[in-house]
């Protein structure tokens, strides 16, 4: 472990709690790309020497050095890729991790195609996002426009009915005015009983 990483590890908490969400989620993003790309690189030098082994039948393994880290994406790129990852919302950022290493699994890409296929799992992430964030705009418009509807319709529906001014018969009005109430009409016809036998 060098120094660097030492003072990295033991810094006080109070640092991380300082800093912007979104620059944590770029430099998480960044540091599973490198990491990513380092396996990819590892996973592609132990492919080689499984190869040169069977063509040959010795491994030569031992007597290879081979330099720490030798592929890296180009300045621009990186920053189109930093750029990218500020459109991913915190909360996605466990769950863009976690597809992009299923990606990698699954493609068992060569270090150089490491990046593309972060790429497209941070576009794939984007878009998710931005058509979540456009449902919630049309669910809250809905609310919002049935809201404002309802009211106008109760309001409306409220003006119309008058209370003293109504054909509609109550017992009260009956009573108030002496009157008997309208006998009631049965639906079903009575049925007599009748010794007809």
């Amino acid at each position: 472990m060098s120094l660097a990483s030492w003072f990295r590890w033991n810094e006080p908490p109070t640092r991380i709690s300082q800093r912007n969400p979104t620059e944590m989620v770029v430099e998480t993003l960044m540091m599973e790309l490198s990491w990513q790309m380092k396996q990819a690189e590892k996973q592609q030098r132990e492919r080689e020497n499984e190869y040169r082994k069977m063509k040959t039948g010795v491994d030569y393994g031992w007597l290879v050095s081979y330099p720490k880290h030798s592929y890296d994406i180009s300045p621009g790129e990186r920053l189109q890729l930093e750029d990218m990852c500020t459109k991913i919302h915190p909360s996605y950022c466990g769950p863009v991790i976690l597809r992009f290493r299923q990606v990698i699994a699954e493609y068992e890409p060569e270090a150089q195609e490491v990046s593309r296929l972060f790429r497209s799992v941070l576009q794939e992430a984007a878009e998710k996002i931005k058509e979540e964030e456009e449902a919630k705009k049309l669910a809250r418009q809905w609310n919002t426009k049935n809201r404002t509807s309802l009211s106008l319709t109760t309001f409306k529906s409220r003006s119309r009915i008058s209370p003293f001014i109504s054909d509609i018969k109550t017992i009260s009005e009956d009573v108030e005015r002496g009157t008997q109430p309208n006998r009631r009409v049965w639906s079903m016809p009575e049925f007599r009983n009748t010794k007809d036998f």
